[in-house]
């Protein structure tokens, strides 16, 4: 706010300032109150008994304010971005469903039957492969098995090319070996990915739908206390997502 000083020749200005102040308040709450009729919008499926539950929260937090919302100001055209940007985001989740249609197929293959595992969750797709055989123990360079699931893995990203391919390595949360020339799971998990992204790199995808990370024990499937879960941790994950286009 900026300064100000009274003056006794000065009118009160406090009774001006009051009258403005409300005006960024209630733009805001008019601007929530879009962006959740637009997500409800963007719904493929609208669950009436859950839809009232939510509007009647809404509705009862903003009690006695609504009248004043109504005077807020939002322009036509922000309006429109906003439903434009929810409706892209349902169009890129309708076709990244058909891609991970595909995917079932890519299981039923040769090379991968078995091995590799996949998800769809809110538009974006998870290829899972397990480490153990990407990965001898304790090392970095992929294995024949695991070149030849990144061969096969390839061709599906070939025939996507609208995807881009972020490849995270994980391990368990058992720390390297004092012998082991790697200091920790970081260093390890981050090696491994860089591993695939180079392997895919030589088979011909362009470098700019891919990115390596390495997350070490985060994010584990199963709690790490058993051999069989600590097995099922350590693991290499593709997750692919719609690029939009003009990026």
């Amino acid at each position: 706010m900026s300064d100000r000083y009274d003056d006794a020749f000065d009118p009160p200005v406090e009774e001006e300032e009051e009258s403005s102040e409300w005006l960024t308040t209630f733009a805001d709450l008019s601007m929530l109150l879009l962006v959740f009729f637009v997500l409800l919008y963007s719904m493929s499926t609208l669950d009436t008994e859950k839809f009232s539950r939510t509007f009647s929260s809404v509705t009862q937090a903003l009690q006695g304010k609504l009248d004043k919302i109504s005077t807020s100001k939002i322009s036509q055209e922000e309006a429109g971005v906003l439903i434009d940007q929810a409706l892209m985001r349902r169009q890129i989740i309708e076709s990244q469903r058909k891609v991970f249609a595909e995917v079932k197929t890519l299981q039923t293959k040769k090379g991968v039957e078995g091995v590799v595992s996949a998800n769809f969750e809110d538009g974006v797709i998870t290829l899972r492969v397990p480490g153990d055989i990407m990965f001898r123990s304790g090392q970095i360079d992929l294995s024949p098995k695991g070149a030849l699931v990144v061969r096969e893995l390839k061709n599906f990203f070939i025939q996507h090319k609208d995807q881009t391919i972020k490849i995270i390595g994980y391990t368990d949360n058992s720390r390297p070996s004092s012998r082991s020339r790697f200091k920790d799971n970081w260093e390890i998990s981050a090696l491994r990915a860089v591993s695939v992204l180079r392997e895919l790199l030589k088979m011909g995808i362009e470098s700019t739908r891919l990115t390596a990370t390495g997350l070490a024990y985060l994010n584990p499937i199963y709690p790490n206390t058993t051999d069989d879960y600590r097995a099922k941790n350590r693991r290499v994950e593709f997750v692919l997502e719609k690029r939009v286009m003009g990026q």
